[in-house]
């Protein structure tokens, strides 16, 4: 397999799996503390400001690569596995539909 195709792979899973953390956080048994950590690691991610300016090289762009899979991690400890299997399973049977 071609790094082109490992790239590519690695891009339509990481969007399934935005998808099912988007459901993740609508769903109304998922805790408060875990819809923190998730909105956290959302607004880091988009929000023009970091702890470490990227502007510093290497040093700006690692906490990014850092703080977000951290976040997502505490998130994802607090989460019960039978709310993200549900939600899983709700993605692939919307693209099954398609």
């Amino acid at each position: 397999m071609s790094i082109i195709n490992k790239l590519k792979a690695l891009g339509r899973q990481l969007k399934l799996e935005l998808k099912v953390y988007r459901l993740v956080l609508k769903h109304p048994q998922t805790p408060w503390v875990a819809k923190l950590f998730l909105g956290l690691a959302v607004a880091y991610l988009l929000l023009p400001f970091d702890l470490i300016p990227d502007f510093i090289p290497v040093i700006g762009q690692l906490d990014d690569v850092v703080i977000i899979p951290v976040l997502l991690y505490l998130a994802l400890l607090f989460i019960p596995q039978s709310i993200i299997q549900s939600c899983r399973e709700q993605v692939e049977a919307q693209l099954d539909t398609k």
